[in-house]
């Protein structure tokens, strides 16, 4: 490994049937008033935030809720959320829900306390928190984002027609325990589940198709994959396996706690990409993420063609021999691509609702990152966006 690095995750997990009972050991840890922060109401359908709240009145907290939080949290919503964590003096936030959620309550607890505008200080100049932060906790229903373990936290600006990331840098922004029981993710549609199947595998990519040397983080991110794979086609024949959607949920908390980054420059532009088509048609995150992979990757393929090799042998099982490296990474592509029709994924961003003459303003929407096989150009996001139609 050539990179150097500091690694520091202070979240504790607690995994499996039942795991919603340890908020009775970290509760008391708090003080009184908790911002109950959660989504569009399924969890008071599957009777998770029933158990929620009569685990915060046992132990004598008053409750400030926070609802409605969509899955591409708007500024808007931030905002509203801020008012109502100010008013209650809330001392803890418990997100429950997906990894929208956990974002939302992550820039939530970094912006009660914010004197300014939030927007432009994290989102715009990517400041840190200069501010007093609040504590996050998680109770997670759906996996894909790895939200629940790392210090990351998206919000779309829908009037200026960004949907942008911060990850945090200091580990105080990480939620300080957070809740996995596989089974509460099992009520799920269909689409859902296969949008943070590959919103997994896509973050392992992201950290992957970076760097030249022997790196372990690369090996680790391999045998993430190789599961993921295994455990998506158990899920897509049988959604209530709970052996395959636990492995799915462990592989996506392990894909973004920042341990495959390790060493690592990373790339992060499918995700620039994605956003950008997100901000301009709301649509879901993994979804978007699936639609322009494949354009992407064949662009860049040329310029980091090895890994692209390495990538086809050791996560697809593609026979090397007699081959050139062009040839072995083309085939890696088409077996993703494969894979990604059988998961029942969108291909294309027409589907998602992005027209032809969004391309251009999508494109002004998409940031540069730095870190992979090519910087793209404008005009080679533009190539992109147009061939992901």
């Amino acid at each position: 490994m050539n990179g150097n690095f500091t690694y520091c995750n202070p979240t504790k997990l607690y995994f499996g049937r039942g795991a919603i009972e340890n908020l009775n050991i970290e509760l008391p840890k708090y003080g009184k008033s908790v911002a109950l922060v959660y989504g569009g109401g399924s969890i008071k359908k599957n009777g998770i935030y029933d158990r929620v709240v009569e685990i915060l009145k046992a132990n004598g907290k008053e409750i400030a809720e926070i609802s409605g939080v969509m899955p591409n949290p708007t500024i808007e919503k931030l905002y509203e959320g801020m008012e109502i964590a100010r008013r209650a003096k809330c001392d803890l936030i418990l997100a429950v829900g997906g990894g929208s959620v956990c974002d939302y309550s992550k820039a939530l607890s970094a912006s009660v306390n914010c004197e300014g505008d939030p927007w432009q200080k994290y989102y715009i100049d990517f400041e840190e928190p200069s501010c007093r932060t609040l504590p996050v906790g998680c109770v997670l229903t759906m996996a894909g984002t790895g939200s629940e373990m790392n210090a990351g936290a998206v919000i779309t600006n829908h009037a200026q027609k960004l949907k942008i990331g911060h990850v945090f840098a200091d580990e105080k922004m990480m939620p300080r325990f957070s809740v996995l029981d596989p089974e509460y993710t099992l009520t799920l549609p269909r689409y859902q589940v296969m949008a943070g199947i590959y919103d997994i595998f896509n973050h392992i990519c992201e950290q992957y198709f970076s760097g030249e040397d022997d790196n372990t983080s690369d090996y680790l991110s391999e045998g993430l994959m190789r599961s993921l794979i295994i455990s998506s086609r158990a899920a897509n024949k049988d959604l209530n396996d709970y052996e395959a959607r636990s492995n799915i949920m462990w592989t996506a908390t392990w894909a973004l706690n920042t341990l495959i980054a390790c060493g690592k420059t990373t790339d992060w532009e499918v995700h620039m990409l994605g956003q950008a088509v997100g901000a301009y048609t709301d649509a879901t995150h993994g979804m978007t993420l699936a639609a322009v992979s494949l354009p992407y990757y064949r662009h860049i393929m040329p310029y980091g063609l090895k890994k692209f090799a390495r990538f086809a042998v050791n996560v697809w099982g593609v026979d090397h021999a007699g081959k050139s490296d062009r040839q072995t990474a083309g085939e890696g592509l088409s077996r993703l691509e494969g894979w990604m029709r059988e998961l029942g994924l969108v291909m294309n961003i027409t589907e998602l609702g992005a027209t032809p003459d969004m391309v251009e303003g999508i494109a002004d929407s998409t940031l540069i990152m730095q870190g992979g096989y090519k910087v793209l150009t404008r005009a080679e996001v533009v190539q992109i966006l147009k061939e992901s139609l």
